[in-house]
């Protein structure tokens, strides 16, 4: 064994060497200037982050807004959603069944019906038969793209024209996606969406994008100001992490998200045939064709923690999800958790074999 490699990109991606020096860079220039000073010095640096992540999503300069994680983000546009119009009883929300823990527990507190979309064989969410549910009391309809705990990609595409057809703003969490595959809004169909910076972006924690429809504002009344703050952010800001996560965004566009998403598939699908080989190892991924770069899978005899730590002590660092990360499908399936092993444009073939050695 050489050296600590890493599994974990769909948990935390580590920053680069860049991107270190930038955010190391921009506290040194506060610890000499002043933060206010420092923070002017680097305006048109930071005009650039917002430039690069409107390219990123295929978004205007003006539909993005950057916050400290992908649940502030969601929460953000969430709360200006239902303080414009709050929900009632009877009102609505329809979410796929690998729906995010933290976004379900959200819905299930805001007095509306929550109810799972249908989904196809592969597990994937069924856009045809989604449209026939949809009734004037839908008020918002919620999809994780790629779901945290395995390789399924959802047809976030078809959904959003199902969502469009009806008049119902559609949410997308992103937050596997952005940085592993090419995400364009406007092909998606959304009004919504959110990423953290921290994850396939190799960006820092405390870093997050989001997206909401420029002719979607209409619909959204923040509950709180901020003087000289934007819509969705707060004059006070992390100056520092947003300009690492500028030059994250910058070096994924210049590797190509296309290129990074067929290299992160191509692992996966590599990961996914070593494992079956292996008979007391159990691959829990949906999904048929193109998977993500997340595989998920059990050791027969060994809960999902267990076979974290023994692997993080052979230097191998994946995840384990328990079920409140994706409650309903975990339930679904009859799952107590899962480990997750996910790449990023750093990882090469033998990390495969020296996961499946250590398995």
């Amino acid at each position: 064994m050489t050296g600590h490699l890493l599994l974990n990109h769909a948990g935390a991606s580590p920053m680069s060497a860049a991107a270190l020096a930038a955010l190391q860079a921009h506290l040194a220039l506060e610890s000499r200037l002043g933060p206010m000073e420092a923070g002017d010095a680097v305006a048109p640096q930071l005009q650039r982050l917002r430039e690069d992540a409107a390219r990123l999503l295929n978004a205007g300069t003006d539909e993005v807004a950057f916050l400290s994680s992908g649940s502030a983000a969601f929460g953000a546009a969430w709360s200006a959603f239902t303080h414009k119009t709050p929900l009632r009883h009877g009102d609505r929300i329809l979410v796929g069944r690998q729906e995010w823990g933290g976004n379900l527990a959200t819905y299930q507190r805001s007095g509306a019906s929550v109810e799972v979309l249908p989904c196809r064989e592969d597990g994937s969410v069924d856009a045809e038969a989604s449209a026939a549910l949809i009734d004037e009391r839908v008020r918002w309809i919620s999809l994780t793209w790629l779901p945290a705990n395995g390789g399924l990609i959802n047809g976030a595409a078809a959904l959003g024209q199902v969502a469009r057809a009806a008049g119902v703003p559609y949410f997308i969490d992103a937050g596997q996606a952005v940085g592993q595959l090419p995400v364009d809004v406007q092909a998606l169909g959304c009004d919504v969406l959110k990423s953290a910076g921290r994850k396939h972006l190799r960006g820092p924690r405390g870093t997050a994008l989001l997206y909401v429809r420029k002719g979607f504002l209409n619909q959204l009344e923040p509950p709180w100001v901020d003087v000289s703050g934007g819509y969705f952010e707060t004059a006070e800001q992390p100056v520092a992490l947003r300009l690492a996560l500028q030059v994250a965004i910058t070096e994924a566009l210049e590797i190509g998200i296309e290129a990074i998403a067929v290299h992160v598939q191509g692992l996966a699908a590599r990961l996914r045939q070593r494992l079956a080989e292996l008979p007391h190892v159990r691959v829990h991924d949906l999904g048929n064709g193109t998977r993500s770069g997340l595989v998920s899978f059990t050791v027969e005899g060994e809960a999902a923690p267990a076979t974290r730590a023994r692997l993080a002590q052979q230097g191998i660092h994946v995840g384990a999800n328990g079920v409140p990360y994706t409650p309903l499908d975990m339930q679904a399936r009859g799952l107590d958790g899962i480990v997750r092993a996910s790449f990023s444009w750093l990882n090469n073939p033998a990390d495969i074999e020296r996961l499946a050695s250590a398995l």
